[in-house]
């Protein structure tokens, strides 16, 4: 079996306590006389051992407690040493810090016990106040180190423990952290699609129907329905752009849309599918007597109709672009855009990466509503593209009011 490697500080602790030990012995300094060894040389035997469990106070300090134990019950049938009783309350003290949990909960007690048995017993037997002054020593060299160990162990265990729940707390500001910045970065694609993408791909459209006929009016109209979408998407641009590097906070954040202005949105849209053979219409079943809708929820179902209405001009064949508003009887906005599926248009079209129906479907799953997109079959048997939203009003304050329009 391998002994331990003692500590450093340990070794220094052994190695004073031995050096002062061996001062007062050459001097012929001792606690007591007219004991059963009379031999001067006896009284080094256990400052010895002591000294040499001193060096085993953290390694093993249930061993040192033991023998150092026996080394002061024989120290006392010799003349005695000072230097023995000091390091036998190290070794005490040490067992409760570094022993094991179950030992630091037993040895207080243990030596609490002790004092109280040597006080009474030699009340008993020498029946006389000598004997509260032993007892007095005996806890001054047994239970007072113990409950000091128990003291300095209990809030070492405070401090780990403090220690580890802000080690806990940080992690989870990190990972709220970590959260909280993809989630932003969500937001900020989410809102930067919808509002160019919609701007771009009537440029697009309209670029390409300038560049393929060879007519001057379609020319002169899609280099207008250009210069607007342009004009509106730079300005779109500069606003985020504004936003995101003003880092004051006291400017007022910008008015975001509302469904007031679908009209003015499914115009634009009517006037950019004019080349591709697409009509537009808007259907409002909504009523003034089912009260105002949140902001969050407005804006939702905005950039819900703005996205697909930007889809309808990239994919539709020709036909009509049908936008539906209503309110259920639990309050909750309802929003459908469809379009016609298949077929060949004649207008040209405009790419497409998908980002708008993951943008749409995150946007309704932080109200806690309803989202379907998917071909479906209309009653008079054609194929047709549909977009439904179910927006409930009662959960919209899970997204706060977007700070760009």
């Amino acid at each position: 079996m391998t002994l331990p490697r003692p500590h450093r500080d340990d070794l220094l602790i052994a190695a004073g306590g031995l050096a002062i030990g061996l001062l007062l012995w050459s001097f012929g300094l001792h606690i007591q006389t007219g004991r059963l060894i009379e031999e001067r040389w006896a009284t080094l035997v256990p400052l010895f051992v002591m000294a040499a469990m001193e060096t085993l106070r953290r390694a093993m300090p249930q061993t040192a407690l033991v023998v150092g134990t026996l080394a002061l019950v024989a120290d006392q049938f010799t003349y005695g040493s000072l230097v023995t009783a000091l390091m036998f309350t190290d070794v005490v003290y040490a067992a409760v810090v570094y022993g094991s949990p179950a030992s630091a909960r037993r040895i207080p007690y243990t030596t609490g016990l002790i004092t109280i048995g040597v006080t009474i017993g030699f009340l008993v037997w020498w029946q006389n106040a000598v004997a509260i002054l032993v007892g007095v020593i005996t806890g001054m060299v047994s239970f007072l180190p113990a409950m000091t160990g128990a003291v300095v162990r209990n809030h070492r265990q405070a401090a780990e423990a403090a220690r580890l729940r802000a080690e806990q707390t940080a992690l989870l500001a990190e990972v709220d952290r970590t959260h909280a910045v993809v989630a932003e970065r969500a937001r900020m694609a989410r809102e930067l699609h919808d509002m160019v993408a919609n701007h771009l791909s009537a440029i697009a459209i309209h670029s390409t129907a300038a560049l393929s006929l060879d007519d001057a009016a379609t020319t002169r109209q899609a280099l207008t329905v250009i210069r607007e979408n342009s004009v509106e998407g730079l300005a779109e641009m500069r606003r985020l752009i504004g936003l995101l590097r003003d880092s004051s906070g006291d400017a007022e954040p910008a008015a975001a849309p509302t469904l007031e202005g679908l009209d003015a949105l499914v115009g634009q849209a009517r006037a950019s599918g004019e080349p591709s053979g697409l009509t537009f219409t808007l259907d409002d079943a909504r009523s003034r007597a089912d009260g105002p809708l949140p902001t969050p929820v407005e804006l939702a179902a905005y950039r819900i109709v703005q996205e697909s209405l930007t889809n309808a001009l990239k994919h539709a064949a020709p036909g009509e672009v049908r936008v539906e508003l209503g309110r259920r009887r639990d309050g909750a906005l309802t929003v459908g855009v469809t379009s016609a599926l298949g077929g060949e248009r004649p207008g040209p079209r405009a790419p497409g990466s998908g980002a708008g129906l993951v943008g749409m479907e995150e946007r309704v799953a932080l109200l806690d509503g309803e989202f379907e997109s998917g071909p479906v079959t209309a009653d008079d048997g054609r194929k047709e593209w549909r977009v439904r939203a179910v927006l409930p009003v009662g959960t919209s304050d899970k997204e706060p009011q977007a700070w760009f329009g």
